[in-house]
């Protein structure tokens, strides 16, 4: 591949990442464009070979203790690459056990592991409007810690904070679309150009599509149909959690 000499013909693999569901990719099209994880089209922008062990659901211990391990059974620790990307928070901090300290012992130690593997090491924060119900402010100290330690180690940061366009995110309110996932890549790309890594073509250049009006109204409708849905579900649970603790303090 061409462009693989974007960053020196050094026997370097192209791009690694490690993640959850976002980076895994997949999902349903969006007028006819397939939902590609964001690190795909990051490479493809690259021009560089991709390499992916993301799981849905995963969390940053999963990383650690699953992800990891699988790349060095499969690879070996000889193996280097020209990026190293790790996008991962999301299902931590969804969670009701959510744990800072522990997050951060975890995302630590794998943006440690790229770095001693890849030229560069790019991550990500987190969409601050995240999911439904809401995260909340817990999002705000999840990004905390990402920005912080990936300051330490030297890692590129890619500011997700104010993601989260229409057209871009699903009514979940945490899984990109086929657009959106395109959206991060370009996001991702411009930090890493700025960083004076070459980038040979736009993502979305790369894609074609002519929806009809219908195709959009169809669209718009079925996107206000699931959003009531989970809001409806979102409101069912913020009630349930009420009734809960006040079961409890009584």
């Amino acid at each position: 591949m061409t462009g693989s000499h974007a960053e020196g013909d050094d026997g370097r693999l192209g791009v690694l990442a490690f993640g959850d569901s976002i980076t895994n990719g997949g999902g349903e099209l969006q007028f006819g464009v397939a939902l590609q994880s964001w690190a795909l089209w990051l490479a493809r922008g690259l021009g560089l070979p991709f390499t992916c062990y993301a799981v849905d659901g995963a969390t940053a211990r999963d990383v650690v203790s699953a992800q990891i391990p699988a790349f060095v059974s499969r690879s070996g620790l000889s193996a280097r690459y020209q990026l190293g990307c790790l996008y991962i928070g999301v299902n931590d901090v969804r969670s009701v056990d959510w744990d800072a300290a522990a997050f951060e012992a975890d995302f630590r130690q794998a943006l440690g592991f790229l770095a001693e593997r890849c030229g560069r090491v790019l991550t990500l924060t987190a969409p601050l409007d995240l999911g439904r119900p809401r995260a909340g402010a817990k999002v705000g100290d999840l990004d905390a810690v990402i920005s912080r330690v990936a300051g330490e180690q030297g890692a590129l940061l890619v500011d997700l904070r104010d993601w989260g366009a229409r057209n871009h995110v699903m009514v979940d309110h945490v899984h990109p679309t086929a657009f959106g996932q395109i959206a991060i890549a370009e996001r991702a790309l411009g930090v890493l150009a700025a960083d004076g890594m070459r980038v040979l073509v736009a993502p979305s250049s790369l894609i074609s599509y002519s929806p009809s009006r219908w195709q959009r109204l169809r669209a718009d409708l079925s996107y206000v149909y699931r959003h009531a849905k989970v809001t409806g579900r979102s409101v069912a649970v913020r009630g349930a959690l009420r009734a809960r603790r006040g079961a409890g303090s009584s």
